[in-house]
Order: structure tokens, then C-alpha cells, then sequence
């Protein structure tokens, strides 16, 4: 199972997001989804599940729930947008995986035997940071996940 992993698209899909998720099996939104378009669009490439985030506001975004849980093959994931409102354990609760978003900024780690990944930032640049989004998959039970930085045109206003 191919796995494409984003976060804070901000109401932005951009075309190079949409072409790099292509082929996936299941896309995962860790919130600051920014509008429900996003996830429809999302959706004509491969089934979603989305968290809400700090931005998702109106009717729309309350039926996102805040966390999710989503079994990928052998492996747990737990789904949320900001780690800092991480309130379990997760080596404890048996997970092997907590996707995150919010800081804008990519990261794949591991500690307790439990993989950490933030994709980064889909939507709009924000600072320096670069546009990017995750692909996963899980071998021998394990998560094996990698940041896919994309080659992202300035949005210019309407």
C-alpha cells in the first residue's frame, strides 16, 4: 500500500501536490486543510482521511474529527495536526507511526520504536520553508517514509 501524506495545503492544492500524490492508494491530510474543496480534489485521487486543523473553521471542518486512527497494513498510525496536543503514549497505546503537521517543517523521525513524520507544508510558502509532502509505505511491519520536495511555481494573487 503507497501512502501520500500532507499537510497545511491552506485552500491550495497545487498541480505539482496533486501529480505527486498520483498513484497513491490512500492520502492522509494532517489538517489546516483550509477548505473543503481541497478534500474533493483530494479525492479524485485516492480515499482520504483528514484531521482538522488550528485554520479549518465553519460546518465543513467540525466534521473532521481532531484525531484519527488509521491501520496501514501492520502498522497504527495515529493522525493529528499539532504535536503539541499529543496526550498519549504512543509505544504505549501501541502505535508505530504519529503523523503531524502544523509546523510547516519536515521531519521523519523515530524514537521508542515509533516513527514521527510531518510531510511539511503543501500549501502556500510560508517563509523559507519548502513546499513539500511525504510518501509512505510499510514493509516487514515496519513504516518507511520519505519527504518529497516539490517543484512548486509562486502562487500569485487573483
Amino acid at each position: 500500500m503507497r501512502v501520500g501524506v500532507i499537510s497545511d495545503t491552506h485552500g491550495l492544492l497545487r498541480p505539482e501536490a496533486a501529480a505527486a500524490l498520483r498513484g497513491v492508494d490512500l492520502i492522509l491530510h494532517a489538517g489546516d486543510v483550509g477548505s473543503p474543496e481541497i478534500l474533493d480534489l483530494l479525492g479524485r485521487i485516492a480515499p482520504v482521511e483528514a484531521v482538522r486543523g488550528n485554520v479549518d473553521r465553519g460546518a465543513w471542518a467540525m466534521n473532521l474529527p481532531a484525531t484519527t486512527v488509521v491501520t496501514l497494513g501492520s502498522v497504527t498510525a495515529y493522525l493529528l495536526h499539532d504535536l503539541t496536543t499529543l496526550d498519549l503514549d504512543p509505544a504505549a497505546a501501541g502505535f508505530g507511526l504519529v503523523i503531524f503537521g502544523h509546523s510547516h517543517k519536515p521531519e521523519i523521525r523515530t524514537k521508542n520504536e515509533v516513527v514521527y513524520l510531518n510531510p511539511g507544508s503543501a500549501g502556500p510558502r510560508r517563509f523559507s520553508l519548502p513546499i513539500t509532502l511525504a510518501h509512505l509505505d510499510v514493509r516487514n511491519g515496519v513504516p518507511h517514509a520519505r519527504i518529497v520536495e516539490l517543484n512548486a511555481e509562486p502562487v500569485l494573487p487573483a
